[in-house]
Formats: C-alpha cells, sequence, structure tokens
C-alpha cells in the first residue's frame, strides 16, 4: 500500500520529564552521584540512543523544532544543564548546530559532546565520514527514522503552506525551498526495520522531485557517548568552562 509522506509523519507525544527532574532528595530514588552520567540530546538522536538501550531515567529529549531557532536550542540546552542534579558528566547529543553550543558551560558538571558539526555525522559513525559523503553528492538531505518521527515542525510548516496556498502551490513552494537539493537519503543504522519508515522517505523524495537512495549508518559514536569512550572525536568542557567555537574548529586528531 502506497504511504504518503503526509499522512506518515506524525507529531510526536508529549513527553513526561525524566523523574530526577522532579525528584527531591531523601524521597524516592537517591539523588545522583559524581560517578553517574546524563544525557541531553535532540529527538533524533535520542530516538537512536533509546533503541541503543540508553537508562531513560537519564536521557533527556529536546524538541527537534529547537534547530530551527538556534538561539533559542542554545538557552533550552543552557537550562536543562542546570537542572542536572549531582556533579556527574552531562553528555550532548548534538553537535555545533549552528553554533548553539558554542557557550554552553557548567559549574558543578563536566560537558562532553561531539566534535561534529551536526547530528548526521553520528548517524554515519564519524565527521571523516559525514565528509566523505558531503564531497560524493554535497545536494544531500538526509533522514533517520528519528527524523521522520521527530518532524513535527517541516510537516507544520508544509501544512501552512497548504492552507495559504493550497496543495498544488505549496508543493511547488516546497520544491522551490528544496532546489539546492538533489537527493534525499534515508540512513540505516540498523537499530530498527527500515520498513518503519521507507515508505514515508521515499513518498516524501518522490513528491519533492529528488533522487532517493538508502545508505549504511553506523552507531559508533553514539556507542562512544553512551560507554564513556572520549578520544579526540568529542569536546570536554571542565567544570566552569565554556564551549567554544575554536574547540570544534581545532585539529579532530585520527578517526576512522
Amino acid at each position: 500500500m502506497r504511504v504518503s509522506w503526509e499522512s506518515a509523519i506524525t507529531p510526536p507525544a508529549e513527553k513526561s520529564p525524566p523523574r530526577w527532574e522532579a525528584r527531591e532528595e531523601g524521597k524516592g530514588s537517591p539523588v545522583p552521584t559524581k560517578d553517574e552520567r546524563f544525557i541531553i540530546a535532540c529527538a533524533t538522536v535520542a530516538e537512536e540512543l533509546r533503541l541503543m538501550g540508553a537508562d531513560p531515567e537519564r536521557l533527556v529529549e529536546l524538541e527537534f523544532g529547537l534547530h530551527n531557532r538556534p538561539d533559542k536550542l542554545h538557552e533550552e540546552l543552557q537550562r536543562r544543564i542546570e537542572e542536572v542534579p549531582g556533579e556527574g558528566d552531562i553528555v550532548l547529543g548534538y553537535g555545533l548546530c549552528s553554533n548553539a553550543a558554542v557557550g554552553l558551560r557548567s559549574a558543578r558538571h563536566r560537558l562532553i559532546i561531539p566534535r561534529v558539526d551536526d547530528c548526521i555525522a553520528l548517524f554515519l559513525g564519524s565527521r571523516k565520514e559525514y565528509l566523505r559523503r558531503m564531497r560524493e553528492e554535497p545536494g544531500t538531505y538526509y533522514l533517520t527514522k528519528g527524523w521522520i518521527k521527530a518532524a513535527e515542525y517541516p510537516l507544520r510548516d508544509y501544512a501552512r503552506l497548504v492552507e495559504r496556498y493550497g496543495r498544488e502551490r505549496a508543493l511547488r513552494v516546497a520544491r522551490a525551498m528544496m532546489a539546492n537539493y538533489k537527493r534525499m537519503v534515508l540512513i540505516n543504522t540498523g537499530n530498527y526495520a527500515l520498513d518503519e519508515c521507507r515508505a514515508a522517505a521515499h513518498s516524501m523524495a518522490e513528491a519533492l522531485g529528488l533522487q532517493y537512495k538508502e545508505l549504511p549508518g553506523s552507531n559508533r559514536m553514539l556507542r562512544m557517548m553512551l560507554e564513556g569512550e572520549w578520544n579526540r572525536e568529542f569536546l570536554i568542557a571542565e567544570k566552569g568552562e565554556e564551549l567554544t567555537l575554536d574547540m570544534f574548529l581545532g585539529e579532530e586528531g585520527d578517526a576512522p
């Protein structure tokens, strides 16, 4: 049965915050120790991490739509960082993300973040692989299951276009907005059956006049985030230290 990307993408259900956010010392589970690690991640990254066994009590998922406003994303990240109890490390499931990560700091926690431009590198396994793929075809729009599930804001934008211009004209506007892209690529991270999202991704590519392709992804960097394997592909801001643009632009070191 043919599946339209417009009907296949549904806005994500509102999620309850992890219990530690409302936990009081001496009530319920103990306050985390300095050896415990928390993760604050974009919805697309959080989807993969959950499937890989991330502890839901220590995984905070932020709205996908915050990427549209890097200043708001920065503010929300800083707010969530300050809410984390204890003194354990905080891993950020983000990259530089239009400089939204620049200036983040914590007085009580170390901040660990992948040294990547955005989350696509995380799904491909490394920044080097991401750059190799970009050289192969710069005009590539990448998708994952997490992106499709979290695509409330792109879908909402399209719905507004339909309401304002009608379906045919809205589609022409959407295609014009994607004029710099030549293909749409669904990344197979291996964490789920592609059939769950293949039909929607293929329909989206067809509607926008883009080539459709599937590429194998990698859980390498996601696994490193979960297991605490910090090499030169990750930045570590010590307590009280700010993440800076120079940190992201510095020498990355050897990576696959």
